[in-house]
């Protein structure tokens, strides 16, 4: 498959939220989507230039747990893959 990320126009790779392996960090470049999902996600604090650590993942892979702004918050895949980052070695 297309591997999930592609270059951006700041030169960084970008990744859905999803594909953060617990125990790295990442920043937030945007969120994908208008809709009610995507408000909800903003809503929580999921804004562009926030970090975002992955914290663990249930063990049959869904959902996974996420530090941000100071609390925790478990999302799954489906919500995750709407936040597009960038991982903390890539970004500017």
């Amino acid at each position: 498959a297309g591997g999930g990320m592609h270059r951006s126009s700041e030169h960084s790779l970008e990744h859905s939220l999803d594909r953060l392996s617990p125990g790295t960090e990442g920043r937030i470049l945007r969120l994908e989507g208008d809709d009610a999902l995507t408000r909800r996600l903003a809503d929580l604090g999921f804004w562009p230039g926030t970090a975002v650590h992955a914290i663990r993942r249930a063990p049959w892979g869904d959902p996974t747990e996420y530090l941000l702004r100071g609390y925790r918050i478990a999302l799954r895949r489906r919500e995750a893959v709407r936040v597009v980052i960038a991982l903390a070695e890539d970004a500017p």
